[in-house]
């Protein structure tokens, strides 16, 4: 049953393939379900260390429940223009917020940057997050302020005086770029290591290997992300079939 929710005992069988060590793909190539899947589900209820299938399935049963109650507020909720399927937007949303905190990032940081990332503006105030997430104001502050350190959002004021958070639409070239360049320290205190360990020691030549490998990867990784910046700004065309496909040039 690809498409139908997890059952309590295909979580049971997660926890068992957590348990001998297997990678979230082989757990869903097992359970014949997408990998998405399987890693919202544990990565949402305690991580691959703490994952418990009862207290995975209980949980998942209160989230629906409360979805329920709360279908009035969300109706006219602007992501479902477009003739979208409501229940669809709401999956997907978990599963880009799950990628995001599996990459690091915490979660509510990873909440607000999914809803803003998933709006067709781009851009939302701090009322709507708050209303559309069901947050307080104090925890969209602490995670704007977070994604804004990493050049991740920026602020700006609209017509009628309010803030209003952006992600741009190059804000992932501009992660990478602000990634590349946050390794500089770290090859340079690696360098500075050679020197005070003995050039010709082991522990040494280990800190040099470094700084020359994260020296590279981050020269790389500037070039590549300079190369593939227009990609972002690309228009897609829309055939006759109705398929959108990314245009030429």
């Amino acid at each position: 049953m690809p498409g139908g929710r997890l059952t309590q005992q295909e979580r049971q069988q997660i926890a068992l393939g957590l348990a001998d060590g297997l990678a979230y793909a082989e757990i869903a190539r097992r359970l014949d379900r997408p990998t998405s899947t399987v890693t919202r589900e544990v990565m949402r209820n305690g991580g691959p260390t703490a994952y418990r299938a009862d207290l995975a399935h209980r949980a998942t049963e209160r989230r629906a429940q409360r979805r329920r109650q709360a279908a009035p507020r969300g109706a006219a909720a602007p992501e479902q223009a477009y003739g979208r399927d409501a229940e669809a937007v709401r999956e997907y949303e978990e599963t880009f917020t799950t990628v995001m905190m599996a990459s690091g990032m915490p979660k509510m940081m990873s909440r607000v940057m999914t809803c803003l990332t998933l709006t067709d503006t781009g851009s939302l105030t701090a009322s709507e997050l708050v209303q559309r997430l069901q947050v307080s104001p104090a925890s969209i502050s602490k995670a704007i302020t977070f994604l804004e350190s990493q050049g991740m959002v920026r602020r700006e004021r609209d017509e009628r005086r309010r803030e209003r958070y952006v992600v741009d639409d190059d804000v992932w070239y501009q992660a990478m770029i602000a990634s590349a360049r946050s390794l500089t320290q770290v090859i340079e205190t690696a360098r500075q290591g050679v020197g005070i360990l003995g050039r010709d020691t082991p522990a040494a030549a280990r800190l040099e290997n470094t700084a020359r490998f994260l020296d590279f990867v981050s020269e790389s990784t500037i070039r590549a992300a300079e190369q593939a910046r227009e990609i972002l700004h690309t228009k897609a065309e829309t055939p006759s079939g109705g398929t959108a496909e990314p245009s030429a040039g």
